[in-house]
């Protein structure tokens, strides 16, 4: 238990609000600065994972997670133009399963839970900067300075932690750009994620708020991009263009985007030091990943869970603090490793090699759909609230 600690967590985002919780839950008294004048999330859909969810379910949010999310079902492949490649069900009786949320749901629901056991969040609170130590002092924008005996950097990408632990080399673009949107689900799609293949594209669709809604997430092959950010305002009428190719199912889906943003895709270097005295970082703050995998908000609730748990079970800070490192350091790269290795599998613009894939996963799907899932348990089956 935490009954005589204090912890200041930078950034009111999934991981923040998470840590604050679990924190709080332990006994600390837990304050978030959050820069922003209300806790609110740019509209876009997010998938949870069996591995995210059982952070939720401990956290003692489960139940409320499941009742405004969507179920997936099933992951369905598919040519740009040909139709279904490959259907991998997926077990809706499984722990935890995989769900579908809208990200302003799963903000607001864990700003009540962090409320709710205590944490106390401030905002229009800006830090610029940090000092470890034995407490560590935040300094904010309007001249205040706060300490605690623990400061989280819970802030993103652009931290103001990050520089302070470790060397940030500038991040290289990929050579990919993202769309996102979310639409009325006029066309009927089930509770399914839907990946679009094309050449240098690629299209994911998956149902939000009951199946009222849909989550669009286009991503192409561009050779420059300047800006990266999430909410950098975009023309319909561009993406309508650009993926003019596509099955009528994903042109029917793009005519009824209005408003939609994009972002260039950069690929970071995971942190080498996520820790000093008094200090610690997590979520993007620490290894930012590409969405090829669906699993940076999961990754930041498995980090939350364990820098608390590792917290908590230690009267030595900073060895906990490096105990929480050790515990993620090498799950984190080899998800981005996959994430990183997922994205040319979807652009693959050669035809002939292209059918030649999508016919050896027909075959595969044939034969044994669950052996190709299985290659992720090790991703999905994980489960940090049991690691000790």
């Amino acid at each position: 238990m935490l009954t005589s600690k204090s912890i200041i967590i930078i950034g009111a985002g999934i991981g923040g609000l998470s840590a604050a919780r679990i924190f709080a839950q332990r006994g600390a008294d837990v304050t978030v600065l959050e820069q922003a004048e209300a806790i609110t999330e740019v509209g876009a859909g997010l998938q949870i994972s069996p591995n995210g969810f059982a952070v939720l379910d401990a956290m003692g949010l489960g139940e409320r997670v499941a009742r405004c999310s969507v179920q997936a079902e099933a992951v369905s492949l598919r040519d740009y133009r040909k139709g279904e490649v490959l259907r991998m069900p997926v077990n809706t009786d499984a722990p935890g399963a995989y769900h579908f949320l809208h990200r302003a749901d799963l903000i607001e629901l864990l700003a009540e839970g962090a409320r709710e056991v205590g944490v106390k969040i401030r905002l229009l609170q800006r830090a610029v900067s940090v000092d470890p130590g034995t407490p560590a002092t935040v300094h904010l924008a309007n001249g205040a300075r706060l300490s605690a005996d623990l400061v989280i950097g819970a802030d993103g990408l652009h931290s103001v932690v990050r520089p302070l632990l470790t060397p940030t080399p500038k991040p290289f673009f990929t050579g990919q750009v993202a769309w996102r949107a979310i639409v009325p689900n006029t066309t009927g799609q089930p509770n399914e994620v839907r990946l679009f293949m094309g050449p240098h594209r690629h299209v994911v669709l998956y149902p939000l708020r009951g199946g009222h809604f849909l989550n669009v997430v286009a991503v192409q092959e561009r050779k420059s991009w300047v800006e990266e950010g999430w909410s950098i305002k975009a023309d319909a009428d561009d993406l309508r263009r650009d993926f003019a190719d596509f099955e009528p199912q994903v042109q029917a889906v793009l005519a009824q985007i209005g408003k939609v943003h994009q972002w260039g895709l950069f690929r970071h270097k995971v942190a080498q030091v996520w820790h000093r005295p008094g200090v610690a970082m997590l979520g993007d703050a620490a290894h930012p990943t590409l969405p090829f995998m669906a699993q940076g908000a999961n990754m930041a609730l498995e980090d939350a869970w364990v820098l608390g748990d590792s917290v908590g079970r230690s009267n030595d800070l900073d060895a906990a603090l490096a105990k929480y490192q050790q515990r993620r350091y090498a799950r984190v790269c080899r998800v981005i490793e996959a994430a990183n290795g997922n994205a040319w599998k979807y652009h693959l613009a050669f035809a002939p090699l292209r059918f030649v894939a999508h016919l050896g996963l027909r075959l595969m799907g044939r034969m044994s759909a669950g052996r190709i899932q299985r290659q992720f348990d090790w991703l999905y089956n994980h489960d940090v609230t049991r690691d000790p």
